[in-house]
């Protein structure tokens, strides 16, 4: 995060006001997802593990999704 001058604030936003892209329930060793969000006018993706027994959020890793490998609104990969 911080080598890609991503803040905790700009995950927070990102987080409650971004949306599901992707889920995977049986990841482990908690369910995942994909989170679509922004801060400050730039896209960025979350992945966040859920928890539950300890009512915790982990997020995984936060990144700028790369045009080259996403379509226009980062939603889904370009293919191959």
């Amino acid at each position: 995060m911080f080598a890609r001058r991503i803040t905790v604030e700009d995950v927070r936003r990102a987080i409650e006001r971004g949306e599901v892209i992707d889920r995977d329930p049986d990841d482990l060793p908690y369910p995942s997802r994909l989170v679509l969000g922004r801060s400050g006018g730039r896209a960025l993706h979350v992945v966040v593990a859920e928890n539950r027994a300890a009512d915790e959020l982990i997020v995984v890793t936060v990144y700028e999704p790369d045009p080259a490998l996403w379509r226009p609104g980062f939603r889904r990969r370009r293919k191959g």
